[in-house]
């Protein structure tokens, strides 16, 4: 999702003047005892308050397993909840220490507003969701339509260019937060609601009759979603990539949070040991004890585990691991070797 212009250039302004604390935000985090996290406002499935109101879902286990990874412990996080406009800026300057919250990995991110994507959690696209009623079964058959859309996305201009390219025409309807764009939705005062589909399909699980709501086929974007913080310091770009990437070699390797305790004992299997910390100093590259990595599996499982447990198909939002299935599962989700 793309910041405007007049949101990008703040954000820009900000990282210049952060630019100078960026390189010690491990050592800040370990000061202050907790790992400041920002989120979405709510998403089903990806971010949420229990009925305890604590958060959960799939973007705050990412953060949990970072604290995890650095205290041991993960419930060491203050969450900032954030909307389309307000996350990067949080972000550059240091009001938050890094970003998990449905946030695609694009050029001008990366490049141009110098933040650092730690990885890909979760390989989505853009789609449309439109009531039964209206009797539409394409997003070709759109023309004229008014369309719920997030401002400060990347969903904008795949819109935009989606309708330019095939002659169509539409009117805008903008929402702010993803509770606003269900209420309008819902309300009659668009069309259709197009974002992330893997956010439609999390919108949808709450409505009262979801099956009275359909997702369309097409898909007309890549999303890459993961995990952000800022540019100049790769020894916190390493501590979260590192422990993103544990989650997924965790699973690649039969390693889960009812077995890790017994495996980092040790194991026949070099990788799995080096991984637990019973073989090699991998924890002490990263600053971190030599069991970092239990402790981050033992926070809420590895990356199977905890897709099951808030998106997958036995869950209310529903989703097939499709593209975010392991590389040996015929997926995209391949991390780099542990070694």
């Amino acid at each position: 999702m793309k910041l405007n212009n007049l949101i990008g250039a703040a954000a820009a302004a900000v990282a210049l003047s952060a630019g100078a604390s960026a390189a010690a935000t491990l050592d800040d985090v370990k000061a202050k005892g907790f790992l400041s996290c920002g989120v979405a406002t709510g998403v089903a499935g990806f971010e949420f308050t229990d009925a305890n109101g604590e958060w959960a879902g799939f973007d705050v286990a990412v953060c949990r397993a970072v604290a995890a990874a650095v205290f041991g412990d993960p419930k060491a996080v203050k969450f900032t909840p954030t909307t389309a406009k307000t996350r990067f800026t949080a972000l550059a300057s240091g009001e938050i220490d890094m970003l998990s919250r449905v946030t695609t990995w694009t050029f001008s991110r990366d490049v141009d507003l110098k933040f650092e994507f730690a990885g890909v959690n979760y390989y989505d696209g853009q789609g449309f969701l439109v009531p039964s009623a209206l009797g539409v079964t394409s997003a070709k058959e759109l023309d004229g339509a008014t369309v719920c859309i997030q401002t400060g996305t990347t969903t904008e201009l795949n819109l935009a260019d989606y309708f330019r390219v095939n002659g169509m025409s539409y009117e805008p309807v903008p929402v702010e937060t993803n509770a606003e764009a269900q209420q309008k939705y819902l309300a009659g005062a668009c069309d259709v609601y197009t974002t992330d589909s893997s956010a439609l399909a999390a919108s949808r699980s709450t409505f009262e009759t979801p099956k009275d709501h359909i997702i369309l086929p097409e898909i007309i974007s890549k999303e890459p979603l993961g995990p952000v913080v800022r540019h100049g310091d790769s020894e916190w770009g390493d501590v979260v990539r590192w422990s993103l990437n544990v989650l997924m070699i965790a699973e690649e390797l039969g390693v889960t949070k009812d077995n890790v305790a017994e495996m980092a004992k040790g194991t026949d299997n070099p990788e799995i040991n080096r991984m637990l910390g019973s073989e090699g100093e991998y924890g002490a590259m990263l600053g971190l004890p030599a069991d970092f990595a239990v402790h981050v599996i033992s926070a809420e499982g590895n990356y199977g585990e905890i897709f099951a447990k808030y998106l997958g198909t036995d869950t209310a939002v529903g989703l097939e691991r499709g593209l975010n299935a392991l590389w040996t599962q015929g997926g995209l989700q391949y991390s780099p070797p542990f070694r």
